[in-house]
């Protein structure tokens, strides 16, 4: 089965959504438009049930084929939430929300299944249910784990799930997917250094916390060099770094550390905290000064099924005619907690030679939407079958 010529049809209207995202981005759980527009358009399909308020701000419809001699039920995920960038790609669309913009390609991802949908509604060329999934807070605020938390899983009845997220400087239009862990865990740390403070030009009367987080900064690079298998995966990555002062002659009393922590097995993830906690501490009283170390797990590793990945794969090779092997990815994905509720599969859609995600100048490749329409449509038709 080829892109399917329905999204040709609909592909100035998908394009249009989109753009209408694009231009007014939320953040986390404040996709109130966003939602909102997803309940109009659901609604205006004709799904057979719209809920809202799972996950505070998602969105679920409920698409019911032509029979349902299956009894299956499977559930199509999309994000819906923004970043807090300030746009600077100069388009006719760009981003009206000051500091905030679609840098990861969500608003390409909700037009997409929204796409889908409406083809889905007007078809119903499969044997069971569909239940699509519009998901706030993905970009950290964990908007994933509140609607499996809120009991989505059971209540729709979902046996098995998927879901996709465009790839820049990946062929456009072409698929890659793993089995297995496929995204990292992700994790956070804070470290709060205190000291004495004092005047820049008598270091003598102080404990230097500039010196001390310095320090710090490259032993936890050790973690990885030399507390982790060679072959395993680990990224340990300080990120922010304040003084309580921001003056030229003055030594600070405290510095904080902020950063994240990724890896891809659980006995690294305990190891990684482990030493960073340690390390943490055992540095601080080198030099005389005390580290508050906090480790916050934040999304686990996402996992794909095995049974589930070679039919996203098997899907994606009717669609375009390929798919890739994906190669490990050490970002983190929160539609990580819907795989540990149930079995599926993620997958990714090149979205060509664009800028990289979570950049100033990156945009949704518009040209992608009939694959990744046709790709959701596929699942539900392929995974349901009428007549069987």
């Amino acid at each position: 089965m080829p892109i399917k010529n329905r999204f040709a049809e609909l592909y100035d209207e998908i394009c249009a959504w989109r753009q209408d995202i694009h231009q007014n981005p939320e953040l986390l759980f404040e996709t109130h438009r966003t939602s909102a527009l997803v309940v109009d358009r659901l609604n205006e399909f004709g799904a057979d049930e719209v809920v809202t308020g799972i996950g505070r701000t998602g969105v679920v419809g409920v698409i019911k084929g032509k029979s349902n001699t299956s009894g299956k039920v499977i559930g199509l995920r999309a994000d819906m939430d923004a970043l807090p960038i300030q746009e600077a790609t100069g388009l006719d669309y760009a981003s009206k929300i000051d500091g905030t913009m679609h840098a990861c390609g969500h608003d390409g991802h909700t037009a997409m299944l929204l796409g889908a949908a409406k083809y889905l509604s007007e078809t119903r060329q499969f044997d069971g249910t569909v239940v699509v999934i519009f998901q706030p807070a993905e970009e950290g605020g964990g908007g994933g784990r509140e609607m499996c938390e809120d009991g989505m899983m059971d209540q729709f009845g979902i046996q098995e799930v998927y879901a996709m997220h465009n790839w820049p400087l990946f062929a456009s239009g072409e698929f890659a997917i793993r089995s297995g862990p496929f995204f990292a865990a992700s994790d956070l740390i804070e470290i709060t250094i205190t000291g004495v403070g004092g005047h820049a030009a008598k270091p003598q009367e102080t404990i230097d916390t500039t010196l001390v987080a310095s320090h710090l900064i490259l032993a936890l690079q050790s973690i990885a060099s030399r507390n982790a298998d060679p072959i395993a995966q680990v990224v340990v990555s300080v990120t922010s770094f304040e003084t309580s002062s921001k003056a030229f002659n003055v030594i600070p009393e405290r510095v904080h550390l902020r950063g994240t922590v990724r890896t891809m097995t659980p006995e690294m993830r305990d190891m990684a905290e482990n030493r960073i906690l340690e390390i943490s501490r055992l540095t601080a009283e080198t030099y005389g000064a005390v580290a508050d170390a906090q480790y916050k797990r934040s999304y686990p590793v996402m996992t794909n099924s095995q049974e589930q990945t070679d039919f996203a794969a098997k899907v994606a090779v009717k669609v375009v005619g390929k798919c890739d092997e994906a190669s490990l990815v050490m970002g983190g994905e929160d539609f990580s907690f819907m795989l540990e509720e149930r079995p599926g599969a993620y997958i990714l859609l090149g979205n060509g030679d664009s800028a990289p995600v979570h950049t100033e100048r990156y945009n949704f490749n518009d040209e992608i939407i009939p694959a990744g329409c046709s790709w959701f449509a596929e699942l539900a038709e392929q995974r349901m079958p009428l007549g069987k």
